[in-house]
């Protein structure tokens, strides 16, 4: 079939631009339409910077052109972003620098404790290993560090070596993982009683006074809340993305969306690539096929949903999961099982995500916080 660029035309008029309520077509945004026999070119300009607003008008153009003209039209959507002018930069700001060496630096985190982000975040880290990525894990949980015991290494010290002339710390290796904590200073019963300034200092040592070398990706263990060491690191860092990690509970659901309230915040604007379901059901091992929702079911995926973030994957609630843990060798390493097939399935949407991002927005900046009274509480728009 032919198609027409009229017909493209007006079917791109029932689609409205991302945050702005005019339609593609008369707005401007559809800069250019080209047509031959079954195939469409669609060039369009949107102003929205969110990978949420690029992808939503993606797929619009897609399902409309799809419906209302070719249901089998081969169609291509190059979406250039204009974002408005950035502000003057002010004084007194605090603005970190990249590691160099580094390509992404994914954060991941939780608005509550207890939903196994740590777990996610060595599972996730063994994985990409797997696939072949250089990747580093640094556990900023100051308080609660819990990646040595999950890398077996709890017993390691980090060794000092020369780089270029100065003394830095060589992370630990394990799994094809280098990872760096707080835990292998400390004792393990002695319990790390900072305030929020000798916590920083510690982990600006990590961050910058570690040899990490080449990675692709290095993750940040981040601990529960939405504070301190939080802007900490994202002042410290210009972070790739965040990953935020939620059980189907209410509860859990509540302290989740603050996580993403957090990284959308404007003073820090860390582009959330999404949401990881995780003890989304129990499946018994003699009983593979049998699911039970103890925690609720598919809450995170419909949290994500609501605010139109990507829903990344879930993870099964499964008592191999925690005993890997807890005997140092991430249940992802687990060859040729479901947990193997999940995280696998998992990692591959965060890397998607991490692609998607690199490609469709500029390089994060370190956040800047102008006042001395940093970030503060904000309702979401």
């Amino acid at each position: 079939m032919k198609l027409n660029k009229q017909d493209i035309l007006n079917a791109l008029k029932t689609i409205t631009v991302p945050g702005e309520g005019q339609n593609m077509v008369d707005s401007g945004a559809v800069t250019n339409v080209v047509t031959f026999a079954d195939e469409v070119i669609v060039d369009l300009t949107i102003k929205n910077p969110s990978l949420q607003a690029r992808k939503k008008a993606e797929v619009e153009i897609l399902q409309t052109i799809h419906r209302e003209v070719y249901e089998k039209a081969k169609i291509k959507v190059n979406i250039k972003v204009e974002a408005p002018a950035a502000a003057p930069k002010q004084t007194n700001e605090i603005k970190g620098k990249p590691i160099p060496g580094i390509s992404n630096i994914v954060a991941v985190a939780s608005g509550k404790g207890g939903v196994g982000k740590s777990t996610v975040t060595a599972n996730l880290a063994v994985t990409l290993a797997k696939m072949g990525f250089k990747v580093g894990v640094l556990d900023a949980d100051i308080y609660g560090p819990s990646i040595p015991i999950m890398f077996d290494v709890a017993s390691e010290r980090p060794l000092s070596v020369n780089v270029d002339g100065k003394s830095k710390m060589k992370p630990i290796e394990n799994y094809g993982v280098k990872v760096l904590s707080i835990g292998f200073f400390t004792k393990p019963d002695q319990a790390v009683i900072w305030r929020g300034p000798m916590a920083s200092k510690a982990l600006n040592q990590m961050i910058f006074d570690a040899a990490w070398g080449e990675l692709d990706f290095l993750l940040l263990d981040l601990p529960p809340g939405t504070g301190d060491i939080h802007l900490s690191i994202m002042q410290a860092l210009p972070i790739t993305g965040a990953v935020i990690v939620s059980t189907p509970q209410n509860v859990a659901l509540a302290d989740a969306k603050k996580g993403v309230a957090m990284f959308q915040q404007d003073s820090i604007n860390v582009p959330v690539l999404g949401i990881i379901e995780n003890m989304a059901y129990f499946t018994p091992a003699e009983l593979p096929e049998n699911k039970y929702y103890i925690f609720g079911k598919e809450g995170a995926k419909h949290l994500a949903e609501d605010l139109e973030v990507p829903f990344l994957g879930e993870v099964p609630l499964v008592q191999s999961i925690r005993e890997a843990g807890d005997v140092g060798r991430p249940a992802a390493l687990q060859t040729a099982t479901p947990i193997e097939e999940a995280f696998e399935a998992l990692t591959k949407s965060v890397v998607e995500q991490v692609v998607y991002r690199n490609e469709a927005l500029p390089e994060t900046e370190a956040i800047k916080i102008t006042t001395m009274a940093g970030c503060s509480a904000v309702k979401k728009k």
